[in-house]
């Protein structure tokens, strides 16, 4: 065989393995969220460098939500998880386990100082029906810190149960897990988010990085009108009664009281007595709205409205974003639409 011939066989082998190099590179990140929001999130920060999917789907309730086998065949073959944390998919471990996961895990709310419910763990309790969520105190309370990194699979500071432990109550610890209701502190997420695909697919770490820029930049403006938008609304007339505790961080962040008819879990029953409190307090103050959430039923909502004389102020998205093309199938679209709601039934 001639040298010439060697060089060139060479040279096709090399060229060879270049392009399956760059195929394997070029392949997608898997990335598995817990729940449609940070679903979204994922997309918006990954683009077409990933392939997202979620566990509980468009309009699901994550309180009450149960794993099935394709969630976790899912799981299974996810090269990165992103979770909320703060005890919201408590679902989770059992997941984890059936699916055998020990990959990456990004915990979006790390480095996030949540905010407490008044009624501890019990779901049952009441959540501090009528407080003002403390709109006066220091707000330095949601300051974030720095963020944290992709975590192995069982390591998240959640304080979930040990994998295998099976747990039906879906209790909440005594944290709020709701912190994507403030804009201010989804930039937290957003960077948790990118931080995670950075660390899952290195080669594409300036992508996701300027992606990340420009989602923070778009919450950040969103922030700013939702802000200047609540300014025709006078501070002493937000007050709206909500299906069940997920608006804490929101009423912080725009000085807006929200009364929950039960606490964190959508699926609590709120006593005889609970509901006189709340239908005397609405009265007393003359609270204008009530609000449906898309995941929970309006049943209670609906009684609460007849007996109070407040009106129902259309549907406010909380847990779950709404199905494609609906126009709150983003995070930013449904942060969006609860804003037009809330002004819309409370402006004078």
């Amino acid at each position: 065989m001639k040298m010439r011939d060697i060089h060139s066989g060479r040279a096709v082998l090399a060229l060879g393995l270049l392009a399956l190099s760059l195929s394997v590179q070029a392949e997608p990140l898997r990335v598995v969220s817990s729940f449609s929001i940070l679903n979204d999130m994922v997309k918006e920060i990954g683009g077409d460098k990933v392939i997202a999917s979620t566990i509980v789907p468009a309009n699901g309730d994550a309180h009450a939500f149960e794993p099935r086998p394709s969630d976790a065949k899912s799981l299974a073959n996810a090269q990165l998880l992103v979770i909320n944390g703060l005890e919201f998919e408590t679902w989770l471990p059992r997941l984890q386990q059936a699916a055998g996961y020990q990959g990456p895990q990004v915990v979006a709310t790390a480095g996030i100082t949540p905010l407490a419910f008044e009624g501890g763990h019990d779901d049952h309790a009441d959540h501090g029906h009528g407080h003002d969520h403390d709109h006066d105190h220091d707000h330095d309370h949601d300051r974030a810190k720095e963020p944290g990194h992709a975590h192995e699979a069982g390591h998240a500071p959640q304080g979930e149960k040990e994998p295998g432990t099976h747990d039906d109550s879906h209790q909440h610890g005594s944290q709020d897990p709701h912190a994507w209701q403030s804009l201010a502190l989804a930039q937290i997420y957003v960077r948790n988010i990118s931080q995670g695909l950075e660390q899952a697919d290195p080669a594409n770490a300036d992508y996701y990085q300027r992606r990340a820029k420009d989602y923070a930049q778009r919450i950040q403006e969103l922030d700013d009108s939702i802000k200047a938008r609540l300014e025709a609304v006078p501070v002493d007339k937000r007050k709206v009664i909500t299906s069940h505790d997920a608006f804490s961080y929101m009423g912080k962040a725009y000085d807006i009281r929200f009364i929950p008819l039960v606490g964190v879990s959508s699926q609590a029953e709120p006593s005889a007595r609970d509901i006189a409190q709340i239908v005397q307090q609405a009265r007393r103050e003359q609270i204008q709205a009530i609000f449906v959430e898309n995941t929970v039923s309006a049943k209670l909502v609906e009684q609460v409205a007849r007996e109070t004389g407040a009106k129902v102020g259309g549907t406010l998205y909380s847990d779950a974003l709404g199905e494609p093309g609906s126009g709150v199938d983003t995070y930013l679209g449904m942060m969006r639409s609860n804003t037009d709601q809330l002004v819309k039934a409370l402006q004078p």
